[in-house]
């Protein structure tokens, strides 16, 4: 019989940790590899980012792989191995979609998610937090995302956008309160910047829209005009660090038309 390719795969993923593989693969473990892991995911977004298909399928490979070896390290160690990570999920998959795969029915992705959050609610031991599942490790304006919509769903949320911004005014107030009125104010700024962070996610959150990607946008939007200022300086044969800002505004002006 023709082995398929994603056990073609789990075999190579075993050579490459054989007695005769690779060097580095060997020496690799899942704690060692954990950078990568993060890597190739932001790979794998970028590609999506870039809308490019080509790129996207060999990044999506290389996420694969990662999956794979991490699989392989646990199975070397009696733990677990790739066909027990697949039936896991697929267990997962089938048991929290009783609207496809039993006789529930979900009229829009709305149910669907209270329904999921329900179902995981009930798979968790008694007492566990419904937020322990955020990593820890997530970039914080994603993070504070995925907080918010968890407790959203459980009703304790801001009923209108509207709210929303009041409390951002609110919050603008107290860290200029704190950037006039503290001696050592520098926690103090720390604590009132991040209410006024956590608080326009919420905003984002409400209008449906992901902060992190929303934050890449005008990030990359922004690397974008300063380089066409440095590019037009350069042609005119100007140092940034001697060039007037008021010409630098003209110039920033200038890039949006670009």
């Amino acid at each position: 019989m023709q082995q398929t390719p994603l056990y073609k795969l789990k075999e190579i993923a075993a050579i490459l940790r054989s007695e005769h593989g690779c060097a580095w693969d060997k020496a690799q473990t899942s704690d060692t590899l954990k950078p990568y892991l993060i890597e190739e995911a932001y790979e794998v977004y970028q590609a999506i980012e870039n809308d490019n298909i080509e790129n996207l399928k060999e990044e999506l490979g290389d996420l694969l792989y990662q999956i794979y070896a991490h699989a392989q390290i646990a199975s070397e160690q009696n733990i677990f191995d790739i066909d027990d990570v697949a039936n896991g999920i697929i267990a997962k998959l089938i048991r929290r979609h009783p609207h496809v795969f039993g006789n529930e029915t979900a009229n829009d992705k709305y149910e669907v998610i209270d329904r999921w959050e329900k179902i995981k609610k009930k798979e968790k031991q008694d007492g566990q937090s419904m937020l322990n599942g955020v990593p820890v490790h997530l970039p914080a304006l994603l993070k504070a995302y995925r907080v918010q919509q968890k407790v959203s769903r459980v009703g304790f949320d801001w009923e209108h956008v509207q709210d929303v911004i009041t409390k951002l005014y609110e919050e603008v107030n107290e860290f200029n309160d704190a950037l006039h009125n503290t001696q050592d104010n520098r926690k103090a700024l720390m604590e009132e910047i991040g209410d006024i962070l956590f608080t326009i996610v919420n905003i984002a959150r409400h209008v449906e829209v992901n902060p992190e990607e929303a934050l890449q946008y005008t990030v990359s939007k922004f690397i974008t005009r300063f380089q066409y200022i440095e590019k037009r300086l350069h042609e005119m044969n100007k140092d940034i660090t001697q060039t007037p800002l008021q010409e630098l505004d003209a110039l920033w002006e200038e890039s949006k038309g670009e």
